[in-house]
C-alpha cells in the first residue's frame, strides 16, 4: 500500500447510501418572537400550531404545542432546533425532533425572511430528523437515521 492508503482500505465494501420517501410534511407556525442577539446568535423562537405530514407508512397530523428555536449565527447561517409531536392517523404520538440549517445568497434568504417563496433549489436548507415512538407498530422509527430537505415558507 502506498502511504495514505492505510486509512481508506475497506471503503470499497461500504455499502451505497440509499434513500426513500418516508413522509411529507407541512407546519401551520405562529408569529415569530425575537429574543435578540446572544453569544450564540440571534435567537428567535417560533411555535408550532399543527400541520400535517403524509407518507407511505405513515400519516396524519401535527399536534400543536411544538417549538422551533432559532438562531442565526454571525456568518449569516440559521440553525433550527425543532420539537414537535406527530399523531397518526390511528393515534400513535411520536415525538420528531431535528437540527437543520438553512442558508444561501444573502439576496435569496432575504426574500425568505421576508415571507416570499424563491425556489428551494437557490438556497441550502437540510435537517436531520430524530423520532422518538412508542413500542409497536412504529418503534423501527427509534433506529432510522432521517434526512430531509426543506422549504421555508415562513412568517417574516
Amino acid at each position: 500500500m502506498k502511504s495514505g492508503e492505510e486509512g481508506r482500505a475497506g471503503f470499497e465494501s461500504l455499502p451505497e447510501p440509499h434513500f426513500e420517501l418516508l413522509f411529507k410534511m407541512s407546519l401551520e407556525v405562529d408569529e415569530l418572537d425575537k429574543i435578540g442577539q446572544t453569544h450564540a446568535g440571534n435567537r428567535r423562537l417560533i411555535g408550532v400550531s399543527g400541520g400535517v405530514f403524509e407518507g407511505p407508512s405513515l400519516k396524519s397530523r401535527v399536534l400543536s404545542g411544538g417549538s422551533d428555536w432559532i438562531v442565526v449565527r454571525r456568518d449569516g447561517v440559521l440553525i433550527q432546533d425543532v420539537r414537535i409531536v406527530l399523531q397518526t392517523d390511528d393515534e400513535h404520538n411520536i415525538l420528531m425532533s431535528s437540527r437543520g440549517m438553512r442558508h444561501g445568497p444573502e439576496a435569496v434568504i432575504e426574500q425568505v425572511d421576508n415571507g416570499e417563496d424563491p425556489d428551494p433549489c437557490e438556497y441550502y436548507f437540510r435537517i436531520t430528523p430524530v423520532f422518538e415512538a412508542p413500542d409497536g407498530k412504529y418503534a423501527w422509527l427509534n433506529k432510522l437515521v432521517a434526512f430531509a430537505v426543506g422549504r421555508s415558507l415562513l412568517p417574516a
